[in-house]
């Protein structure tokens, strides 16, 4: 999702270097292969029309040391022979991590979007990957200005650091329009997971939920108490839409939660949506209940009420304190329960922080230009 807006920009600019004899950027795109399931990963590839990765190193499923092991090993093999002078990184997952030590040890500038984003916890492996990918990297292009002042408390120059906005927004932007055109119900049908059920969902009317981190859906007690909430207070004042990531599942049917939830009229568990089904259901639903970083940046932007399903985030601004839209709850039920009753009565305010205009990636484009 944080790609396809910055190789689009880079087509248009070779596009007008056509015109002007000017000198055209060469650029490859590499695919880990970190997200390898179909229905994660190529999905969003056709989705978003991104082209196919030009490097595909098939890594997959692993330990924690296991991905960013395996990445570093067949990243050098594709350094060494490309020779690059930039290596562009995104977000905070390990092929971020692996990718930003390897170039930098091959003396290649890295540049991280994204860079900045902090949640102090670090017990959260992204957090590990996003403290060090931004102390190796040359150019550190961040999403809003708390992450440029997180930077200066940590030492990082100014003369490294750059302002430019969410990339994710010229991805919501660019496909707002297409999303929009798209029926609820049909999104509904086509992806169920149980297609038995009747969809009774009307525009504005329901909650959305999604749920993959280990905090939330590793422990049985915690995400017992969770389904207890969603299927026997949520569902009945809202319809539930749940999509179900992989590791979900595999912990439903682990802990004997699967068959029951399925079971409730007012639940319909769906598998993991494309990009524009996706914010088709965000930008219609009552409320998201999610531990998705990039869900609550895009709920700040179309003003759907959110429920933060997490103890902390690096996306602060995103927060309402901040003018955002999302509240952090973690997976305390009581919390859940009294903030969840509380958004209901909450209307839909939009708010668009500092350079979240859809007009990120020309900017990261331009910085990297400059600092050539």
């Amino acid at each position: 999702m944080k790609v396809a807006p910055f190789i689009s920009e880079i087509n248009r600019y070779n596009l007008e270097s056509l015109k002007t004899n000017r000198e055209q950027i060469k650029h490859i795109l590499v695919h880990t292969g970190q997200h390898y399931d179909d229905l994660m990963s190529k999905k969003f590839f056709d989705d978003l029309e991104i082209p196919e990765a030009d490097i595909n190193l098939g890594i997959g499923s692993g330990s924690h040391a296991e991905q960013v092991g395996n990445s570093m090993i067949e990243l050098e093999k594709v350094f060494e022979k490309e020779k690059p002078d930039w290596v562009i990184i995104y977000g905070d997952v390990n092929a971020t991590l692996a990718a930003s030590v390897t170039a930098k040890k091959l003396h290649i500038k890295v540049c991280h979007i994204e860079a900045g984003l902090r949640s102090g916890d670090l017990k959260m492996p992204e957090e590990i990957n996003r403290l060090v990918t931004d102390r190796l990297s040359d150019l550190l292009l961040t999403p809003d200005l708390l992450s440029v002042e997180n930077l200066k408390k940590e030492g990082i120059p100014d003369s490294s650091i750059r302002f430019v906005g969410n990339i994710m927004i010229d991805t919501l932007e660019n496909n707002r329009a297409k999303s929009d055109r798209l029926d609820i119900k049909q999104i509904i049908k086509s992806n169920m997971i149980s297609n038995l059920k009747e969809v009774t969902i009307s525009k504005n009317d329901y909650a959305v939920i999604t749920l993959h981190r280990p905090s939330n859906v590793d422990d049985k007690e915690i995400l017992t108490s969770l389904v207890s909430f969603i299927s026997k207070e949520v569902s009945e004042v809202l319809p539930v839409i749940w999509t179900i990531h992989p590791r979900t599942e595999k912990q439903l049917k682990l802990f004997n939660l699967w068959e029951k939830l399925i079971q409730v009229t007012d639940i319909f568990l769906v598998n993991p949506l494309g990009y524009h089904d996706m914010l088709k259901l965000n930008m219609h639903a009552k409320i998201m209940l999610t531990d998705s970083g990039g869900l609550q940046e895009e709920c700040t932007v179309l003003g759907t009420p959110c429920l933060t399903m997490r103890w902390n985030t690096e996306r602060p601004v995103t927060l309402r304190e901040y003018g955002g839209a999302s509240v952090l709850v973690g997976n305390n039920i009581d919390r859940i329960r009294k903030e969840f009753f509380n958004t209901l009565k909450e209307s839909r305010k939009p708010e668009r922080p500092a350079l979240w205009d859809g007009k990120t990636a020309g900017r990261c484009l331009e910085e990297i230009l400059k600092h050539c």
